[in-house]
């Protein structure tokens, strides 16, 4: 089973030619009002690609906390863990150009009062994987971690929004997932190399965990207990990439909560990412488990593998 500690947003998406300039205004084209947050994409598409999942996070007493909740209802995410608090549910507020690209501001709102003491003992153990992000409180990051760690879960984090991380919360991930960006301000912060490869191998060697750092349309790489790990990204055409990072955290979680090896866990998350490239949206880009499976087969037998010591 996976338990997802993390944010609930609702997405505030217009749609325009090009992405504004500081101090400009300009006629979009279209707008949407739209269920996300990483917690809750990352529970959808975990779920999507065929995992149990439960969600723990928290949303306000306003209407948008209901818009926020209605995928991931339908979807059958547990929600029993999700805090009704008094402040308003956390709002994203997005802009997606002609090529797809986008750029995103949070408002945190409720997020910013999700408390790890939301996962119950009894949804941790060896038998779980832990997938949280950056939305919600660092030190209730933390402290999630550090019981599910000590639990026997396995901890997968993805270091997103980027921010610099504590030792010891390092110390209690299984796996940390990362895209470039995020992956130089991190080295950064940590007086690391900042390319990739170099970035991940050294994470996984100082840290113990598995490394992953997403490349865009260039694919993933992996710096696991054995072995790094590249997977080309399969050609596709672009229409919004606003959950494309999601899909992949989410489904390559999955892929190893069900015990899948590496290799075909990192092709199902590349899979998942591409597919969500191809449609509008967050949560109603993630692909179903067929698709996934389906496209990371190709995937999975490019992936280039090299020994690591």
């Amino acid at each position: 089973m996976i338990v997802v500690f993390g944010s609930v947003n609702l997405d505030l998406v217009a749609r325009v030619a090009r992405l504004p300039h500081p101090g400009e205004t300009h006629t979009g084209v279209s707008f949407a009002a739209l269920p996300g947050g990483k917690g809750g994409n990352q529970a959808l598409a975990a779920r999507r690609a065929g995992a149990a999942v439960m969600l723990a996070g928290a949303v306000g007493t306003d209407v948008f906390a209901t818009m926020a909740l209605a995928e991931l209802f339908a979807a059958g995410v547990g929600l029993e863990c999700v805090r009704r608090v008094e402040v308003p549910t956390g709002i994203a507020l997005i802009h997606v150009d002609a090529q797809g690209e986008n750029c995103i501001t949070v408002i945190p709102g409720a997020n910013a009062r999700a408390l790890a003491t939301a996962i119950r003992d009894v949804h941790l153990g060896p038998g779980t994987t832990l997938l949280m992000q950056l939305e919600v409180p660092l030190g209730a990051v933390g402290e999630a971690a550090t019981r599910a760690s000590r639990s026997g879960a396995r901890v997968v984090l993805n270091a997103a929004p980027a921010q610099e991380l504590p030792a010891a919360l390092l110390s209690s991930v299984d796996v940390l997932i990362v895209n470039e960006h995020e992956a130089a301000a991190l080295a950064r912060g940590l007086r690391m190399p900042t390319a990739p490869e170099s970035f991940a191998d050294t994470v996984r060697r100082q840290h113990g965990c598995s490394t992953i750092v997403t490349l865009g349309a260039r694919g993933a790489l992996a710096a696991t207990d054995r072995q790094r790990l590249h997977a080309t990204a399969p050609a596709v055409e672009v229409v919004d990439t606003t959950g494309a990072g999601d899909a992949f955290t989410g489904a390559l979680a999955a892929a190893l909560d069900r015990g899948a090896a590496w290799p075909r866990a990192l092709a199902e998350g590349v899979a998942a990412g591409s597919l969500a490239c191809q449609s509008n949206g967050a949560q109603s880009a993630l692909p179903a488990a067929g698709a996934i499976g389906e496209l990371s087969v190709t995937i999975e037998s490019g992936i280039v593998a090299r020994a690591l010591s």
